[in-house]
């Protein structure tokens, strides 16, 4: 089965032309207004204690999109079998690879970049200082973990299902486009009202989710149709001539 046409010139040169505007601009001042905005004086983060967004939007809601992984597992191991699932063995196969790698590489980079959170930092009413990404960290005897957001990846991973869906069913794909995107925008939004997330730590989260995808799906998935096939080897003809 041919895939449907994409630029990965475009679908990767853009994130990743935005990742290196987030090392070159700083975020920082942008991130602290948004902050902020959430932040009382005395009281901490609005958020900080909310039943609705700790138990809810965040335990409640993670178990939810790990429901989803497992039954992805589940499936694949069926399309292993001589089931009507057989003819998925490869999207769910690319699901499980996708899903497994969007949420897993959270915690190494979590420990590897030693990011506070905000409400650990002293501007909010915690003990630690605050430094830029890539920059040297502050002695402290509590690293960070904060960095990329592990809630707003649990959202953000399922962008897999829009390119399961892309080649087979189109419209469906757009939804889950959809989906993805506002679970992770709403599991971020959650997560800064709380305290626990800058605006540019679930950025980089997205970017990221997005990379894991779709570099996944050009490996596990994508098929060139033959048109684009045909004109690649034309040109390579003409080189060669």
């Amino acid at each position: 089965m041919t895939s449907r046409y994409l630029d990965f010139r475009l679908a990767l040169g853009i994130p990743l032309a935005l990742m290196a505007a987030l090392l070159l601009i700083d975020p920082a001042p942008l991130d602290f207004a948004l902050a902020n905005l959430f932040y009382e004086p005395g009281q901490g983060f609005i958020g900080r204690h909310s039943f609705w967004l700790e138990d809810i939007l965040h335990d409640r809601a993670k178990q939810a999109v790990i429901v989803v992984g497992v039954l992805a597992i589940v499936g694949f191991v069926l399309s292993l079998l001589p089931t009507r699932l057989r003819v998925w063995r490869r999207p769910l196969g690319y699901l499980v690879l996708a899903l497994g790698l969007s949420t897993s590489v959270v915690t190494p980079l979590k420990a590897l970049t030693g990011m506070h959170c905000p409400w650990s930092l002293s501007e909010f009413g915690g003990q630690e200082q605050f430094t830029p990404l890539l920059a040297e960290r502050a002695p402290t005897a509590k690293p960070g973990r904060c960095w990329p957001g592990g809630h707003a990846s649990a959202g953000f991973s399922l962008l897999a299902l829009f390119f399961v869906l892309r080649d087979r069913r189109p419209r469906a794909a757009r939804v889950a486009l959809a989906v993805a995107l506002g679970l992770g925008s709403l599991f971020s939004l959650g997560r800064m009202l709380q305290g626990a997330h800058f605006l540019s730590h679930n950025v980089w989260t997205l970017l990221i989710d997005w990379v894991i995808c779709l570099v996944t799906y050009r490996l596990v998935l994508y098929r060139a149709p033959a048109v684009h096939s045909a004109d690649a080897r034309l040109v390579m003809g003409g080189q060669l001539q």
